[in-house]
């Protein structure tokens, strides 16, 4: 076997490795979608605003200071559509 032939084994090898992982996590990623539709699903079910709870947890995810530059711009341009 020569050297070149080892190598390209090796990266084939490797290769294969990434892409099984990759494939993987991508079934764990949309089995994790599936519960959290299922969660969306139970709390509409006993009657909350699934599109504010997303709002919530959007915004959660930013830093405060983030959150308070977004509402600012957003309540300037409110103001000046006359939507306040």
């Amino acid at each position: 076997m020569s050297e070149e032939t080892g190598v390209e084994n090796v990266a084939a090898a490797e290769l294969r490795q990434f892409i099984e992982r990759i494939e993987r996590l991508e079934e764990e990623k949309q089995t994790i979608a599936d519960d959290i539709k299922d969660v969306y699903g139970e709390a509409k079910g006993r009657g909350y605003d699934t599109k504010a709870m997303k709002t919530i947890i959007r915004l959660r995810k930013k830093d405060a200071n983030e959150r308070l530059e977004e509402e600012t711009i957003l309540q300037t341009y409110m103001a000046a559509l006359g939507m306040e």
